[in-house]
């Protein structure tokens, strides 16, 4: 089992029961003992930012940065980002959460996304443990 910390610097309110759930089913699925913890933050635009600036050499802003350290992963969401992503594409904001952490976590796992044969088998994972959550 692993310890999933949640910090969330916005001043909006999220549901961390419904991210921890998230993430449990993302471990459960994937079968994966490789990370004893995990840390969830949830920021605003200059946060996400200005790390993507100093880990990515990207000026912009972003959805989901994650960061492997072993047997720790951190994973940085941008609340903002995912409001409008969600309302673009037309699903709930939980559910661009979910996908957004699915995504990170899939990311400390190994995943890349940068090729297309990395693209494809990423999204195909990510279908799959969407696939097995309800609540949205």
């Amino acid at each position: 089992m692993f310890k999933l910390e949640i910090n969330n610097l916005t001043k909006s309110r999220i549901n961390k029961i419904f991210l921890k759930k998230i993430a449990d089913r993302t471990f459960k699925t994937l079968k994966s003992k490789k990370l004893k913890e995990l840390s969830l933050v949830i920021v605003g635009e200059n946060k996400i930012k200005e790390l993507n600036k100093k880990y990515r050499k990207k000026n912009k802003v972003t959805d989901v940065l994650a960061f492997d350290y072993g047997k720790q992963g951190e994973i940085f969401i941008c609340l903002h980002q995912a409001k409008k992503q969600a309302k673009k594409i037309g699903h709930s904001l939980n559910k661009e959460l979910a996908i957004l952490l699915i995504h990170g976590i899939l990311h400390l796992m190994g995943y890349e996304d940068q090729t297309k044969k990395g693209y494809n088998k990423m999204a195909e994972a990510q279908n799959k443990i969407l696939s097995q959550i309800h609540k949205f």
